[in-house]
């Protein structure tokens, strides 16, 4: 599998790989979780490790992990890319190329349910070798102690 290649590669390179696991970074919990179209994405054993008042960022490739049970009381951001934005976006009309099943979740910032917020990035990629409409994107988030 291509995932599980590149995630050796990283691993060597000294990368940390989080696949439904949890890192902590500065009493921050960073929980990575595994890929949905491979049938790998199992949040519940890693967000049942948190506690209430442990500061936490999910990062899901594919927003429609959202949308699916195994959320346990997380409430709070979910990281998600997967989408490009689109990738080709018509002014006034839904984008075409969108590898989701919620098609509302194309870029930008989504409540959810359950106190969650999801970000999704357009990213720099793409599923095919044109962007119309939706520029790429490198987000930064500047993260404040509460």
């Amino acid at each position: 599998m291509v995932a599980d290649n590149i995630s050796h590669v990283l691993s060597e390179a000294g990368c940390t790989v989080l696949r439904n696991q949890s890192s902590a970074v500065s009493g921050l919990k960073i929980i990575g979780l595994d890929d949905l179209w491979a049938g790998r994405f199992a949040p519940l054993p890693v967000l049942s490790e948190l506690t209430s008042d442990q500061p936490a960022i999910v990062l899901s490739h594919n927003p429609d992990t959202c949308d699916l049970p195994g959320w346990a009381d997380y409430h709070g951001w979910i990281f998600s890319g997967h989408t490009h934005g689109g990738q080709c976006k018509p002014p006034f009309l839904p984008a075409p190329l969108l590898p989701v099943k919620n098609r509302r979740y194309t870029a930008g910032e989504f409540a959810l349910s359950g106190g969650r917020q999801l970000y999704i990035s357009r990213g720099v990629g793409h599923l095919l070798r044109v962007r119309f409409n939706v520029r790429p994107e490198v987000t930064v988030f500047k993260l404040i102690k509460a």
